[in-house]
């Protein structure tokens, strides 16, 4: 009845912080590398890179896109350590360009993020029915999904270290597969003889490059979901920063690693051939020779937990969002408790998991193709959001160090966020240019021009949201971006008998009385 009676009076202490000291730098890699999900890059991405594209530089380009993402790093987890708040790059824009553009920011990463993960159940749903059709068991894509909905939802509201030891098992599990995989295609080479030919830079020097990057860089999407996770990690300003480190790392070498065994298994000059035939069932075909029938089949489970796994993580990812803004205040003030034993974001993950429900529910109404319509479609146009986005972030660390340089050193306040800034610039120019190609959609289509424009149309209500807040509550306007450092205002504070004494923070293990 205690615990019951402090909530009543207590409602910022219980239920309006996000469960700390939960996760160390394993369990906030597992979160960014399942974003990323390499195992559903490589089965499903790279031999269709190799087949549309029709350049050999594929490994290449994963790798330059893991560089450029490298120096991404360096500024935006340089910027974490003197800023924790799980509004990640909301915040960080705030901090650096300005509130009223950080708000903007937040109006692009709530679809973004929301769209990466809806549409991943558009292949999770294949991807499952596919598997089950193998056993004799015919269900259909939106049952399917439907399962992996009702699992992300519980497990979007329970202990965040959960979700991260579910991760963790998945991953490691998937990784190991990914790993046999590239070990068996190097060791059965075309010819006889492996070639190192597909880790030329040279064909890089081609009218594609700028589509073979946007394409990379779609791969990675996922990874900066670590810093969303600061407030519940140990020592964030340390933890945070090796994590988002290791994830692109591992994203970037287990994607080069495995688009280069494709060329050594096929022979260079037949991979592009080789990938346009067989499309997501590449990798299974050259391995499947090699290996008991068990380990095939256990690469296409693990390619479907490597989706849930991505699933998982971009839930916990807007859900946060939600939080962190309902909070502040910039949403209502509803989205920013959280719940009041597990810590994870209460309404924020309900209200995303409503979504998800009623979009998947409707295309399966609509008897649309998931693969093509959900999947490619959904995560393609969130993915434009999350690069902006991370222009963006880019943007505002240079701002930031321009500022007061705060003890880091040139490297990491100007040199490597400047050099991020140029490059992804012209990653993103190049994906607005060729967004139409991405989509697949004709010359002529609306669509190849409306989702940018869209973007920038959301990102100016939330510039004129942030305009009326500054106007009409500026005491909530001046607490954006802040995150945990928000101080209750005295409104609230009046409304309540002087605190009890200080109890055990949501999310430590069991309550003191």
């Amino acid at each position: 009845m205690l615990v019951d009676r402090r909530a009543a009076i207590e409602p910022d202490i219980i239920t309006r912080a996000l469960a700390s000291n939960r996760m160390g730098v394993a369990s906030v890699v597992f979160f960014g590398v399942a974003g990323a999900a390499p195992l559903t890059v490589i089965i499903g991405s790279i031999s269709a890179i190799y087949a549309i594209q029709g350049s050999t530089a594929v490994p290449v380009a994963y790798l330059v896109v893991a560089g450029i993402l490298s120096l991404f790093t360096v500024g935006f987890v340089a910027m974490s350590r003197h800023i924790v708040n799980s509004g990640a790059f909301y915040s960080y824009i705030s901090h650096g360009l300005g509130r009223m553009v950080g708000v903007g920011a937040a109006f692009v990463a709530l679809p973004a993020y929301s769209l990466m993960q809806i549409g991943l159940f558009g292949l999770f749903g294949s991807a499952a029915a596919g598997i089950l059709a193998e056993f004799g068991l015919e269900v259909s894509w939106y049952v399917c999904a439907l399962v992996a909905w009702a699992l992300v939802t519980v497990l979007g509201v329970l202990w965040v270290d959960l979700s991260g030891k579910v991760l963790a098992v998945l991953l490691i599990a998937e990784i190991s597969i990914v790993l046999v995989y590239d070990l068996v295609m190097v060791a059965n080479p075309a010819g006889g003889e492996v070639s190192f030919a597909t880790l030329s830079p040279a064909p890089m020097v081609t009218p594609v490059v700028g589509s073979l990057l946007v394409l990379a860089i779609a791969g990675f999407v996922g990874f900066e979901a670590t810093v969303v996770l600061s407030e519940e990690a140990r020592d964030p300003k340390r933890t945070i920063a090796r994590a988002t480190h290791l994830a692109v790392l591992l994203a970037g070498l287990l994607c080069g690693l495995s688009a280069w065994a494709m060329s050594v298994a096929t022979g260079p000059d037949r991979i592009l051939a080789v990938a346009g035939e067989n499309q997501t069932d590449l990798v299974f075909k050259l391995v499947g020779p090699h290996l008991p029938g068990i380990l095939v089949d256990i690469g296409y489970v693990l390619f479907m937990t490597s989706v849930f796994a991505a699933l998982l993580a971009f839930h916990a990812a807007v859900s946060r969002y939600q939080f962190s803004l309902g909070r502040e205040g910039v949403l209502p003030s509803a989205w920013g408790y959280t719940h009041p034993r597990t810590g994870a974001p209460l309404l924020g993950s309900i209200t995303q998991s409503v979504f998800a429900l009623i979009v998947i529910s409707a295309y399966a109404a609509a008897g649309a193709e998931p693969l093509l319509y959900l999947f490619a479609w959904l995560t393609t146009i969130g993915g434009l959001g999350v690069l902006i986005l991370m222009w963006a972030a880019s943007a505002s660390v240079i701002a930031f160090f321009q500022q007061h340089r705060r003890g880091e050193n040139a490297w990491r306040a100007y040199i490597a966020p400047f050099l991020a800034f140029l490059l992804l610039s012209i990653v993103l120019a190049a994906t607005i240019i060729g967004f139409g190609d991405l989509l697949q959609v004709s010359d002529g289509s609306p669509f190849r021009w409306i989702f940018p424009v869209a973007y920038l149309g959301v990102a100016g209500l939330g510039v004129i949201w942030a305009l009326i807040m500054r106007a009409v509550r500026p005491e909530v306007y001046a607490a954006i971006g802040r995150g945990a450092d928000v101080h209750v205002p005295a409104a609230v504070e009046n409304d309540f008998p002087p605190p009890l004494p200080p109890a055990t923070p949501v999310g430590a293990r069991g309550y003191h009385y």
